[in-house]
């Protein structure tokens, strides 16, 4: 069994031992594939220095989080751009919009989105989305840029099952983390109703830690809870659910 943790900033983690307790942590819990949104240019380095030191178990995307734009963001996006020519990448993102903290930069945010889904199309790269308190937003930009070169992930979805169709007619997979262990969150409900076929797994370590550890910094080896209440909302055992996952990872990111 291997499952896969397709957004988790372990990078954030910059003690050596730590980091390696983290790593095999994962691998105790049968987690062997971890993929690194990075939000800035900053973080660039912290991503690659991961992915050096456990490569095929870590893998690198790049974009620049919609919390970062701000004034100068085209100067900083440069920045991540020319350090995709560095290492292989595997994802754009995470990008899209936040509305949650500042609402006054829409449009830029907007821009910057929209920038970057044209750059994940020339690489032929999936993109994966960051939407807080922005759905129609979201939507709206992901409608106007839809053609056959589009798709990726709709990181940390917690949304109704209507917007879950509207996700998956996009033809972009759903991101399931901590939130669906959450007792009152109404993800569970949504996820009973959503085939296998269009969820992956993920845990934005060390945010959104599920249950039982909600309230503790995440980590990515605690993505078994998720897999495991997955399992229970689809009336099936975890083994199925890591199968399935996995290969929607793989596909999504072709590796």
């Amino acid at each position: 069994m291997i499952l896969t943790d397709t957004h988790t900033h372990l990078y954030y983690q910059t003690d050596d031992a730590k980091r390696l307790e983290l790593i095999q942590r994962c691998s105790e819990n049968s987690i062997g594939r971890l993929f690194l949104p990075n939000v800035d240019a900053a973080s660039v380095p912290l991503v690659f220095s991961l992915v050096k030191s456990f490569p095929g178990i870590c893998f690198p995307m790049l974009g620049l989080h919609p919390c970062s734009v701000k004034a100068g963001w085209e100067e900083e996006l440069n920045i991540i751009k020319e350090a995709a020519h560095q290492q292989k990448i595997f994802a754009i993102g995470e990008i899209g919009i936040d509305l949650y903290w500042d609402k006054s930069t829409l449009p830029e945010q907007i821009r910057a989105f929209k920038t970057q889904i044209a750059w994940a199309k020339s690489l032929k790269l999936p993109i994966v989305i960051h939407c807080r308190d922005a759905f129609d937003e979201v939507f709206a930009v992901l409608e106007s840029e839809n053609d056959e070169n589009l798709r990726g992930i709709f990181h940390c979805f917690t949304g109704t099952p209507e917007q879950a169709n509207k996700v998956i007619s996009l033809g972009f997979y759903l991101g399931i983390g901590g939130v669906v262990t959450y007792k009152n969150s109404g993800l569970d409900k949504t996820v009973a109703e959503i085939g296998l076929d269009h969820i992956v797994l993920e845990t934005d370590s060390p945010y959104l830690t599920p249950v039982p550890y909600r309230g503790k910094p995440n980590e990515s080896s605690y993505l078994i809870y998720v897999a495991q209440k997955v399992a229970e909302l689809h009336q099936t055992d975890v083994e199925t659910v890591a199968g399935i996952t996995t290969e929607n990872s793989k596909r999504v990111f072709d590796v």
